[in-house]
């Protein structure tokens, strides 16, 4: 078939898209960005794609608070496009602002029956912005598509709002994809291997059905062992490496 077409959405204030497409098409897929009023005008249509991302940055200045703005520019423009979207058997990606618009929007976590917005991202625990490397380990039973396979990844986070908590009774019913762990691949190791707080160290989530899926770590960041910090002094771990999270994305919607 031909290569896999993947929409990056963005914003004033969007800056994770150059790496995000890099890391898209390291994987063999054709990618393309728009801002919300080229759909509205229909000079793109999201129907021409397989997979919809929303990648990282400070979109709109993150004012009022982290994504919130694109959050409802999406829900009140964009919402039954990207309803049909799903419906279709369509992916959606959120990293960082792109998670934060997601819950912020409810598209996650998409369980039946939720309150509009039963989930958030706010401020980190340490009270302060942190931009430093993490553990994540995959929910080996979660029905998320894009971590399948996937055990133990090490990428950066870059957050000042990335701890979720959640409406009373709703963090149990969560499909958790990835966790903050230690290096030993433990969860409750607390700071700074959790470096936000979030509740049962989550770091993604998905829907039920595994296509819908948002992370607070920059997976794009590495997708090759030469951005790691340390290249120079440790022995390659292509185990480690974000890029798994991309290829399962582009392998999948080969079968839409």
């Amino acid at each position: 078939m031909s290569k896999i077409k993947v929409l990056m959405l963005r914003a004033p204030g969007t800056n994770r898209d150059v790496d995000t497409q890099i890391a898209f098409e390291a994987v063999g897929a054709e990618v393309a960005s728009a801002l919300v009023p080229e759909l509205l005008r229909k000079e793109k249509r999201l129907a021409d794609y397989h997979i919809l991302i929303i990648p990282g940055g400070f979109t709109y200045g993150d004012d009022i608070s982290a994504g919130r703005i694109m959050a409802n520019e999406i829900r009140l423009r964009l919402g039954e496009d990207i309803k049909r979207f799903v419906a279709d058997g369509r992916l959606v990606m959120g990293i960082c602002n792109g998670f934060q618009v997601l819950v912020k929007t409810g598209i996650l976590p998409g369980i039946a029956g939720q309150s509009a917005q039963p989930v958030t991202l706010t401020n980190n625990d340490s009270g302060r912005f942190e931009c430093r490397w993490v553990y994540l380990k995959a929910n080996e039973s979660s029905p998320c598509v894009f971590t399948k396979g996937i055990n133990c990844i090490y990428v950066p986070i870059a957050h000042g709002e990335g701890k979720l908590v959640a409406e009373s009774g709703m963090a149990e019913k969560l499909n958790i994809a990835l966790q903050y762990v230690d290096e030993k691949g433990k969860t409750g190791a607390g700071y700074p291997y959790n470096p936000n707080g979030s509740v049962n160290d989550i770091a993604g989530i998905c829907d039920a059905s595994g296509r819908i899926f948002g992370m607070m770590p920059h997976p794009e960041d590495f997708i090759r062992w030469t951005q790691h910090p340390r290249w120079t002094r440790e022995r390659p771990r292509e185990d480690l490496l974000g890029l798994q999270i991309f290829t399962n994305a582009v392998a999948w919607a080969k079968g839409i």
